[in-house]
Parts: C-alpha cells; sequence; structure tokens
C-alpha cells in the first residue's frame, strides 16, 4: 500500500504477546509505534496477550504491524488469525511464518531445497539422541536462543534436554560449528549488508544477545568479499524459499567458508539498536524509513 493510502487508515501495533520474548516484543513494538507516530500515522498499541480480536474490533484496527516474537506472533496463529478477519498485516504469511519457525520443519526444506545448514536430527521427548559431542540441542519453536545448549560433553546432556524440554516436546539435535556467526536481514526482497556477531565470552545466547556490551557487531562482517555475497545469496534464496515477505532475518554459522543457516527470524527485533536496523542504518537510511518500507508491504498474504 502507498504511503497516502496508509496515513488514512488506523494501524495497531502488535506487540507483547503470550511468548516467552514478551518483553523482548514489548520493546521493538513500542520503538515501532514512536516511529510511526513520528511519520504521522494514526497507530496504536495492541497488546496480544489476551482478547485480541476483540481489542482489534474495538480499535477498530484497519492494518496490523505485527511486533511479536516466537509463540503465537511469528508461527502463522496471529497471520491466520488476522487472515480470518480481513486485517492486512505486516511480514511472512501463515505457511511462511510456521515453517520458519519450527526448526525441525525449516532444516528438512533447507536440506530438500539444498539450502546449506548444519546436519541435524529430531528428537521427540528427548530420546534416540545419537549424536557425536559436541552438538546443539534446541527446542523446535523458540527465537532468542531461549532453551538452547551447548552439549560438550555426554555428562551434560541430560541437563541439556531438560532444559529444551521446558520449551517444546520436539528438539532439534544440531551438530556445533564453531566458526563465525554471521546474519542477513532482507527487506521486502532487498538483501542488506551482512552483520558478524561476535559474542565476548561462550556462545551467543540470550543473555549475550540482550545484554548490553556482551557482544559485538560488525557491519559489514569481517569476512571476505566473496564469503559476503556467498552469504547474502544464500539469505536471498531462503527467503523465495520459504516465500517470506516484509523484513526477516537469517542467521548463519560459516564451516569452511560456506554459510550454513541455523536460524531464520520472520519478525526479528525492532529496537533501533536490533540488528536488522543496524544493517538498514549501515545503508544510510533512518530506523523510520525502515519502519515505513516495512508497513508498505501490509497485505492479506492469501
Amino acid at each position: 500500500m502507498d504511503k497516502k493510502t496508509l496515513k488514512k487508515m488506523k494501524i495497531g501495533v502488535l506487540l507483547g504477546g503470550k511468548s516467552s520474548e514478551r518483553d523482548i516484543s514489548l520493546k521493538s513494538g513500542s520503538a515501532v509505534l514512536e516511529s510511526l507516530k513520528r511519520c504521522g500515522y494514526n497507530a496504536v498499541a495492541i497488546d496480544a496477550q489476551n482478547n485480541l480480536v476483540e481489542k482489534l474490533k474495538k480499535e477498530k484496527v484497519e492494518v496490523a504491524f505485527i511486533a511479536l516474537h516466537g509463540k503465537w506472533g511469528e508461527d502463522g496463529t496471529v497471520q491466520g488469525l488476522l487472515e480470518i478477519m480481513g486485517i492486512p498485516y505486516t511480514g511472512s504469511g501463515v505457511l511462511g511464518s510456521s515453517t520458519a519457525l519450527d526448526k525441525a520443519v525449516m532444516k528438512l526444506i533447507c536440506m530438500a531445497q539444498g539450502i546449506p545448514t548444519p546436519p541435524y536430527m529430531i528428537s521427540y521427548d528427548g530420546k534416540g539422541i545419537k549424536f557425536l559431542t559436541p552438538f546443539v540441542v534446541k527446542p523446535a519453536n523458540e527465537g532468542s536462543t531461549i532453551g538452547i545448549s551447548i552439549v560438550r560433553t555426554r555428562k551434560n546432556q541430560a541437563a541439556a534436554v531438560k532444559e529444551a524440554l521446558k520449551y517444546d516436546r520436539k528438539l532439534v539435535i544440531e551438530e556445533f560449528i564453531k566458526g563465525q556467526e554471521i546474519t542477513v536481514a532482507v527487506i521486502n526482497g532487498l538483501t542488506l549488508p551482512v552483520i558478524e556477531v561476535r559474542p565476548l565470552k561462550g556462545f551467543y545466547d540470550f543473555e549475550a544477545k540482550y545484554t548490553k556490551g556482551m557482544t559485538d557487531y560488525i557491519v559489514p562482517a569481517g569476512i571476505s568479499k566473496m564469503l559476503s555475497k556467498k552469504a547474502q545469496d544464500i539469505a536471498r534464496e531462503t527467503y523465495r524459499t520459504f516465500d517470506l515477505a516484509g523484513c526477516a532475518r537469517i542467521d548463519m554459522l560459516i564451516r569452511e567458508k560456506t554459510p550454513l543457516v541455523i536460524d531464520i527470524n520472520t519478525s526479528p527485533g525492532m529496537t533501533e539498536t536490533s540488528l536488522a536496523p543496524k544493517a538498514w542504518a549501515h545503508t544510510g537510511r533512518t530506523f523510520d524509513d525502515l519502519i515505513e518500507e516495512i508497513l508498505s508491504e501490509a497485505s492479506l498474504k492469501t
């Protein structure tokens, strides 16, 4: 939709929600709301924690800007609700959202389409794990590295499985890749500069992500131009394969000059210090420009 049309409509910024990433979503949504208001849009915050349908009707929302993270916001459920209600929304549709958030399904599609990703297996209830150490244990349907552990010796396996099972009965067991971590954002099909993620200690877990000063972010990444292009090509192919829309971010680890996809974020963090906005800023454009660009794609996806 064009800017003139959107400025005549009531925009609901969906934030908060019920997932374990609620607090992060509140920050993303607040930043989006402030940006929209600065740009002259009629925007209101809608906390998606409870009674979402009633709130959308009461506020007479005509367009939804999704700033939710994790379950019940990034998994296709809210997208399906908005489709049924006939409310255009930002970001990926039902299928793209659900297949990208479920790491087990995401891995299956990547392998089928030849998108490089680390070797893995799927475990239900933590049973039948036959990977050689070290390996990574992940709940299939969580974001922000919540519930993820690295198993370096067998004595750590039970604790790692127990932690992941707090969030999902379906687990992804993935080969541990020791290499540079990078991420590539794609906005409405435009591939942004590669960001290198350097945690100052340990691996890039929840604490490293959200504690100031625990991780360095290098834009553009400290890798060769050839490797950077390869990462962008993989991100673009992933975006197309999963039929994504709006803003998405593809996280990768580099092994022997090959970027391997480890996660797809269909509703990435949207504060001014989040990774996608950092990459966007490197192109010389403002945070407000980014929010308007994402909003311009709002539509029903069916």
